[in-house]
């Protein structure tokens, strides 16, 4: 039996997981059942001892705690797919937890960085209108970049400054600053019909071929903007996200309104942006208090 394809359809079609926890989660388990066949062990005759031995082998492999954690993380989605098809009866890796590795707090932008990077393109040639509203309407939005190259043009209500945004659960409504509703006007109107190769084509964002924008087309826009506007820290597509939730909350949103904006499943996942703000209020406090 295939157990890794039908792992692999299971992964997508029950659980609906996105399509960077489908590949992390897929090379994890093959690289932990190639370790297995070298072991001469069976994937459904695994233990928690093995899954135990593994991790130790990862580790004398160099590998970092995030990564080990994450390979385990794998190891239980697999075997509890396995019980739901009754292969097996007891998960291994479901009691083994690997040493918690410290979450690193998210890297933002200050409100002076945001304004310089979203200045850099020029809204006078296609290209840069273009680009300028990608970036205004992401820093809008705090979506995902995955989310932003898969919108449509029936996914943005100009008229009442609100984009509709479909994630990894559900549907949500995000609301447009008016500095985003200019911006993506003026690339709707003047640019995005004349990059089109097909007039049917449904991608609010196109690149210069008039195709749907590409991760990585995206990746290459941030960093060419980031270079010009000469700012050291690594700006991502997810630098944006995370400033967007960070002032959100220093300016007094509520983490239940940043949660449902940034789509997140659990208010564990906002609550990260509580730390941040903290931090940078500590890090003002020890450079600005005369006795610190």
């Amino acid at each position: 039996m295939d157990y890794l394809a039908d792992y692999e359809t299971w992964l997508a079609q029950e659980k609906r997981a996105s399509v960077n926890t489908l590949s992390s989660y897929l090379r994890d388990v093959r690289q932990f059942a190639g370790w297995a066949e070298q072991e001469h062990l069976s994937l459904i005759q695994v233990s928690q001892e093995d899954v135990r031995l593994y991790a130790q082998c990862l580790e004398k492999r160099g590998k970092s705690n995030a990564t080990v954690v994450r390979s385990v993380a794998a190891l239980k989605s697999f075997y509890t797919y396995l019980i739901s098809i009754r292969e097996i009866q007891v998960n291994p890796a479901k009691g083994f937890t690997p040493s918690r590795v410290e979450r690193k707090l998210p890297a933002i932008l200050s409100n002076h960085e945001v304004d310089l990077f979203l200045d850099q393109p020029d809204p006078s040639d296609s290209k840069g209108c273009r680009d300028k509203a990608m970036l205004e309407l992401l820093y809008a939005t705090g979506i995902r970049v995955s989310e932003l190259i898969s919108l449509d043009v029936q996914d943005l209500n100009l008229s009442a400054s609100f984009l509709r945004c479909r994630g990894r659960s559900k549907e949500r409504i995000v609301p447009l600053y008016k500095g985003a509703v200019r911006a993506m006007a003026a690339y709707i109107s003047d640019v995005r019909p004349q990059l089109l190769e097909n007039p049917g084509e449904t991608a609010l964002f196109v690149n210069m071929n008039g195709e749907r924008m590409s991760r990585q087309g995206f990746w290459k826009i941030v960093k060419c903007y980031q270079d010009k506007a000469g700012i050291h820290k690594d700006i991502t597509p997810h630098t944006l996200r995370h400033s967007f939730a960070a002032h959100l909350l220093e300016n007094g949103a509520d983490l239940k309104s940043i949660q449902e904006m940034l789509g997140h499943a659990d208010i564990s996942a906002t609550q990260i942006y509580t730390q941040v703000v903290n931090q940078k209020l500590r890090d003002v406090y020890s450079m600005a208090h005369p006795r610190a």
